[in-house]
């Protein structure tokens, strides 16, 4: 239990972090890219979607999961073109989109926790920012993200 605890909890040492960096070839300008396409994600899934109607009005509007994932594939497919306007090509399926589907499923569209939902532009911007401490969990979740996203990155 320790181990888990630690695993998630402890700060490593920034020497740890650079080496972990530099072993995982994780480069600072391309994990910033990265960080901006997951917040675009996001940003367009909670300003499009039009379920989670939290309030007690007679116009609650409730969505399918076909509709979920409809409303996904719309927001991943119009994310992934705003960045080819700026030259930046990313496949439009694989283990990126898996990623991220997935996630977004389990935290945002099958959640009812007003708080979890509104919690993970937070989320996002907590793990990809380099100036806090990093934990072994922080160094694995961004390794995951990263590597996914660079697989499908066409430069």
């Amino acid at each position: 239990m320790d181990n888990f605890f630690n695993y998630i909890t402890k700060p490593l040492n920034p020497e740890d972090v650079d080496k972990w960096f530099r072993g995982n070839n994780i480069i600072n300008e391309k994990l910033e890219l990265y960080s901006d396409f997951s917040h675009s994600l996001y940003q367009l899934i909670i300003k499009t979607y039009l379920g989670h109607d939290n309030t007690n009005d007679e116009t609650k509007i409730s969505l399918t999961d076909d509709d979920n994932t409809n409303h996904f594939e719309w927001c991943w497919n119009r994310t992934i073109d705003n960045f080819s306007k700026e030259s930046i090509r990313f496949n439009k399926k694989g283990e990126h989109y898996e990623y991220f589907k997935s996630f977004f499923d389990e935290i945002f569209y099958k959640q009812k926790e007003i708080k979890i939902r509104e919690s993970i532009e937070d989320f996002f911007s907590d793990l990809f920012n380099t100036e806090k401490p990093f934990t072994k969990s922080d160094l694995d979740m961004i390794s995951s993200i990263y590597k996914a996203l660079d697989k499908n990155l066409n430069m």
